[in-house]
């Protein structure tokens, strides 16, 4: 018999911020909020969506270090480019998916794309922070560039899910990741009811990033809005009033001391002084 995962607590959407002179973000939580209670994920940006006008000089964020965790970046609309001092580089559209492993040290920028500064119009994306184990910290970072036709599709009555990570209903998600866990991307046509199953005892969190929704045909989510699940319980239901687009995280928690400062995220405070001395140092790339 399944039982339904009960709604712990609706982050309030916070107000806008800039990040570089590309990204206006709403930043629905953080490390220092909810650090242990959203374990293994560890901050959660919403970018957009917002008009852009056409220009010739990209805009976004220069160069700036990563260290202990990883960064997943999804589009929804527009496009950004990404490169590091190690010399990788790499391009998003809409639908692509960037899983970036900073682990012992990335130093990176990110701009929308050439074509889109040219162009212009929407720009509407999220990004996620996976904390790493202690034990993967400091392991040799990595890129996980995974285009839209590389991530499985499940359909459903009324919608469709993409594994990005993890499993659903056989599907196997496109990310390889270092703990056990699923996100999934969630289209809803309106007036469509979903049950979605779900690991017992995972961290659950699901953010509507566009649409009408309501959970258990009871609680609604606003647009940019996160929803925290408790972990007892094996499916939470979904009914849509418009057409929606959802991103559901789940993931086993990592029951490890959560040390962090900015974009380095460690276990004790020594290592998070070395990190800092490492970049200053130019050791990250």
């Amino acid at each position: 018999m399944t039982q339904l995962k009960q709604v712990e607590e609706v982050l309030k959407t916070p107000g806008q911020h800039w990040v570089g002179d590309g990204f206006p973000v709403r930043t629905l939580f953080t490390y220092d909020t909810h650090g242990k209670e959203l374990s293994p994920f560890l901050l959660f940006d919403f970018a957009g969506p917002a008009e852009f006008t056409p220009a010739s000089k990209p805009r976004g964020v220069g160069q700036h270090p990563h260290r202990g965790f990883e960064t997943v970046t999804l589009v929804y609309k527009g496009e950004v480019d990404h490169k590091d001092l190690a010399g990788n580089d790499g391009h998003l559209g809409p639908g692509d998916v960037q899983w970036m492993t900073a682990a012992s040290g990335i130093v990176h920028q990110e701009f929308h794309s050439q074509s889109f500064t040219e162009k212009g119009g929407t720009f509407h994306a999220v990004q996620l922070w996976v904390n790493l184990p202690a034990k993967d910290k400091m392991s040799t970072p990595r890129y996980q560039d995974i285009p839209a036709s590389r991530i499985p599709v499940v359909k459903m009555p009324g919608g469709s899910l993409r594994v990005i990570a993890g499993e659903y209903d056989g599907q196997q998600g496109a990310a390889e990741t270092f703990s056990a866990i699923n996100l999934w991307d969630i289209r809803l046509s309106a007036g469509a009811e979903m049950e979605l199953a779900l690991p017992p005892g995972h961290t659950t969190a699901l953010v509507n990033v566009e649409g009408s929704v309501r959970i258990h045909n009871g609680n609604p989510i606003a647009e940019a809005q996160l929803i925290r699940f408790g972990r007892e319980g094996d499916c939470i239901g979904l009914s849509a009033h418009s057409d929606a687009t959802l991103l559901l995280l789940s993931g086993e928690p990592i029951d490890e001391p959560i040390v962090g400062d900015g974009p380095f995220v460690m276990n004790t405070e020594t290592e998070l002084v070395q990190a800092f001395d490492d970049y200053q140092k130019g050791l990250m790339g």
